[in-house]
């Protein structure tokens, strides 16, 4: 009797250990992404005068224009990782007279150093020559059977 009191109880605990496992990690789930992608980078090219059109050049039409506030433009983002985690950023642009006049929300800009001497970088670009790959047993009986030769390309 003993014996199957303690079978008994060891399956209820490993039962009921099992249920407080949340992630089983079995099931592959994809990052979701929403609304416009808003980065700091972004934000620091914006500047207070910028027209309508600057903006939009910059960070792309916005979320939400709402009607009502004709003068305001909100950016929303919102990133769902897979394993649960969730990104959001919130960035409100407030315009007069077609100006830019402030910046609100998580994101805010940051004032960089300014550098006295700008380095020219200079990039060198390499291109590899042309591949020549040798055609295969289709292709040559191919340009056999068509009279062509395997450098002939068709107009």
């Amino acid at each position: 009797m003993k014996n199957i009191l303690i079978i008994i109880t060891c399956f209820a605990s490993l039962c009921l250990g099992a249920c407080s496992i949340n992630d089983w990690s079995l099931v592959h789930r994809i990052d979701v992404q929403q609304g416009n992608v808003i980065t700091q980078d972004v934000i620091n090219q914006l500047e207070p005068g910028m027209t309508r059109r600057q903006v939009q050049f910059v960070a792309g039409s916005p979320m939400v224009a709402d009607v009502f506030h004709q003068d305001r433009w909100d950016y929303l983002y919102r990133m769902k990782t897979g394993t649960g985690k969730v990104t959001r950023e919130h960035v409100s642009l407030y315009f007069e007279d077609d100006a830019l006049v402030r910046i609100s929300g998580t994101l805010h800009p940051q004032e960089e150093p300014v550098q006295k001497e700008t380095a020219v970088e200079r990039v060198t670009l390499v291109v590899p020559p042309e591949e020549r790959v040798p055609p295969g047993i289709l292709s040559r009986l191919w340009h056999w059977v068509t009279f062509r030769s395997a450098d002939e390309t068709q107009p």
